[in-house]
């Protein structure tokens, strides 16, 4: 077996952090000195002593989720003591508790109002206006934690969370590796911590940190993040090896994915088609692997058999393009059976409205090739149709206009053809095949100073462009970042 365990847990945790103090019970709570809490109760010594009762009943019911029960004891020790800062604290979290934060909000906010100095209850206030979505307000008060506290870890970790949340990156890392600094252990902190290094292009740095992190707990995601650093950094033998040591500490879904693309990534074939094997024998209603198997198999020149593990990832999820955008693109090496297959799923999803600019490309050059050059006039017009709406869905697609031109100059439409031409250029002025085919075009209408001009811009560029096998590496290379940024959306 190529794998062994199981875990996995990408991404950024500030939530987790922020809101550990009011929905863990603040520090403050846990150690609540009830008779404090009922200072400014007046009445007599039993009425004071009934108080401290129903005050500890409603601590006790909250800390055992019994939300609802709480309130109630609640209500008449806020109706005695409005401004007792404990009871509106906990007012404030037991309306969190219960989803209900808009509720909750005047409490917590006047619970910092009575105590300003006490951290743990604006971090509870900035975790309630997180939820309410007004950030610069948590931004205030969980700078002003730091200011109290500056040399405690959950201050420094909770700001630094909060700026990645906002994605202001060179805020957070400062807080973050301060806190890194007084809890060298911390894993989540120090995880976000790497992932801001590497996000803001600081590769040494977060590979440092990577690695003081693996010394004190060696997980898998730790390992394939430190494989997307050493890919960044060019160092592709360590990123492969990170991705394997990773896919074999967790064998999850993702592990084996990101190991099998880095290996697709270095034209390693043999090795890639392992991989996706021992993946689908794992996920066998993987997609992904299903389209990363393909690709492998198509860069060996298998190119039927890649096709297949495409329609098979097509069959499974018919809504989505990425299968159907590679068969599109491998069309021209097929074999006839296995095209007809294609145009049949390319129709399908064409036909159920899903409106893809790629997709609608693919099948009009689909129907295009098997019709011939000149296709008789219904599939000439349903051609036409589907190119107009792949440029119109896609303003940027200029291989739609450039096919367009093609059409319309065989059907010697030689004005409307050098009009599609010209609108490629302007989307991509450095295709040697527009300019070819614009300057054939405009020697039709009797234009040739232009065609000429044409042509010879067609001639510097065709010197510039890559031969065949750079093309299929290129190709592959295209074929995996974009798997690989279908899978990132996915997981997230």
């Amino acid at each position: 077996m190529l794998f062994e365990s199981n875990h996995q847990r990408p991404g950024f945790r500030w939530y987790e952090a922020l809101f550990a103090v009011s929905l863990g019970f603040g520090s403050w709570l846990m150690c609540s000195n009830v008779q404090s809490v009922l200072a400014a109760q007046s009445g007599s010594a039993r009425h004071l002593e009934d108080a401290k009762h129903k005050f500890q009943t409603a601590l006790t019911l909250y800390r055992a989720g019994k939300y609802t029960e709480a309130q109630q004891q609640l209500q008449p020790l806020y109706k005695a003591n409005p401004n007792g800062f404990e009871i509106n604290e906990l007012t404030g979290l037991i309306y969190a508790a219960l989803g209900r934060d808009e509720r909750a909000n005047p409490y917590l906010a006047k619970a910092v109002r009575i105590n300003p100095n006490l951290p743990d209850a604006r971090t509870t206030l900035a975790a309630n206006l997180v939820r309410l979505h007004r950030m610069t307000e948590a931004e205030v008060h969980l700078r002003k934690a730091v200011e109290l506290t500056p040399q405690t870890y959950d201050a420094n970790h909770n700001l630094g969370e909060l700026y990645l949340q906002l994605n202001k990156l060179r805020e957070a890392i400062p807080y973050l590796k301060r806190a890194q600094e007084i809890n060298s252990s911390a894993y989540n902190n120090g995880y976000d911590l790497s992932l801001a290094y590497e996000r803001i292009g600081n590769l040494e740095q977060a590979s440092r940190q990577l690695e003081e992190l693996i010394r004190v707990n060696d997980t898998a995601e730790l390992h394939s993040l430190l494989g997307v650093i050493e890919e960044k950094s060019k160092n592709y033998l360590a990123s492969a090896a990170q991705f394997e040591k990773a896919a074999h500490m967790d064998p999850s879904e993702n592990n084996i994915f990101e190991w099998g693309t880095e290996l697709l990534l270095h034209q390693t074939f043999e090795p890639a088609i392992e991989v996706f094997k021992a993946g689908l024998t794992r996920y066998p209603q993987s997609s992904q692997m299903k389209i990363g198997f393909g690709v492998a198999q198509y860069g060996l020149g298998n190119f039927d058999t890649g096709a297949q593990a495409f329609l098979q990832a097509s069959d499974m999820h018919p809504a989505d393009r990425l299968p159907l955008i590679f068969l599109g693109k491998a069309y021209d090496n097929l074999s006839p059976a296995i095209k007809d297959q294609i145009v049949s799923r390319l129709e399908r999803f064409v036909q159920a409205d899903q409106h893809d600019a790629s997709v609608g490309y693919y099948y009009a050059m689909a129907l295009w090739r098997q019709g011939g050059d000149i296709p008789e006039p219904a599939r000439q017009a349903l051609v036409e149709s589907l190119l107009k709406s792949a440029a119109a869905f896609d303003a940027r697609f200029a291989d739609a206009r450039l096919q367009l031109g093609i059409l319309y100059a065989n059907q010697h439409k030689f004005d409307e053809a050098i009009a599609q031409y010209e609108r490629a250029l302007k989307i991509n002025s450095e295709n040697a095949t527009v300019h070819y085919r614009l300057a054939q075009s405009l020697a039709r209408t009797g234009a040739t100073a232009r065609a000429k001009e044409e042509f010879a811009e067609f001639e510097r560029l065709r010197t510039q462009e890559a031969d065949a096998a750079n093309k299929k590496s290129a190709e592959i290379q295209q074929f995996v970042y974009t798997l690989r940024q279908a899978n990132k959306a996915t997981s997230e």
